[in-house]
């Protein structure tokens, strides 16, 4: 029994000794783990909050959109730009906004509007941007700066829109009065298998037709 009452007593001492050494370690440790916790959920909820807001204003800006209150969805995308743009909605958000900015004649705008998207992380919303852009450029007679805008595509993330790109290309030649480069990116359109219904008749449009011989005498 004294051994064993010696024994319990020398580990009563070094747990005195290791809590002595390290005990503020700990209690330190442990408001440090609890605060992180605390932290994590407060950050989990503050995302929640944010989303739920973003989600309520992109609903609003589709509202304005279908009962055409033009005014109110520029407002309210806007506000969704400022408060959440890291949020896929202050994206769709841009996009809405630029077409806006477009049928009421402010290209500036737009063109600006467009850029900054193409510049945000999700990949497809950014090939989209620069389509909307390039047919802005097409229509305001940029013709030479669309196809710089085309030719800075990224191919490995845009394998879905190339008979999009080829088709616009094909568009800024015709309207550059190049036609033989026309003809080669509206032949690789339509090879591609994913042309649009007006591509073929683009494309007729613009082929020499046969010359036919007049009759012999």
């Amino acid at each position: 029994m004294v051994e064993v009452y010696e024994s319990e007593e020398a580990q009563v001492e070094a747990l005195k000794a290791w809590w002595k050494e390290n005990g503020k370690a700990v209690i330190v440790g442990a408001i440090l783990g609890f605060s992180m916790l605390g932290g994590w959920n407060f950050w989990q909820a503050q995302q929640r909050e944010q989303a739920e807001e973003a989600s309520t204003l992109y609903s609003e800006l589709l509202n304005n959109i279908q009962t055409n209150k033009v005014s109110e969805a520029k407002n309210t995308s806007q506000s969704l730009m400022n408060a959440h743009n890291d949020l896929a909605y202050a994206d769709y958000a841009r996009l809405i906004q630029s077409k806006l900015e477009i049928d009421a004649g402010n290209f500036v705008v737009a063109k600006a509007l467009l850029t900054t998207q193409m510049q945000e992380s999700d990949v497809e919303l950014q090939n989209i941007a620069r389509i909307r852009l390039v047919r802005l450029m097409l229509s305001t007679a940029e013709y030479e700066a669309g196809l710089q805008l085309i030719s800075e595509v990224n191919l490995a993330n845009s394998s879905s829109f190339d008979a999009i790109y080829d088709e616009l290309t094909g568009d800024l030649y015709v309207a550059l009065d190049r036609l033989g480069e026309a003809r080669t990116a509206y032949e690789k359109a339509l090879r591609s298998g994913q042309a649009s219904p007006l591509l073929q008749f683009k494309l007729d449009d613009i082929t020499a037709p046969e010359i036919i011989s007049p009759p012999a005498n």
